[in-house]
């Protein structure tokens, strides 16, 4: 799930997931296999979204919209 998101933001951005990947000090080839474990932690996704100016949230929504 995680890595689909990754690969919408790379084409939103106008960038490669190798270009997020190095910007975030990792190899392409590291990141790649963390996308197909789908292994990225909450602190992961926040920090790349850092990293390109943008902003991250997880968290649950129950019925009544309040989020957890």
């Amino acid at each position: 799930m995680t890595s689909e998101q990754i690969k919408i933001l790379a084409v939103k951005l106008n960038i490669s997931v190798a270009e997020i990947a190095r910007k975030h000090g990792k190899t392409p080839q590291n990141f790649w296999k963390k996308m197909q474990r789908d292994s990225f932690t909450v602190k992961e996704l926040k920090e790349i979204a850092q990293e390109w100016g943008i902003e991250y949230e997880s968290h649950f929504i129950l019925k009544n919209g309040e989020k957890i």
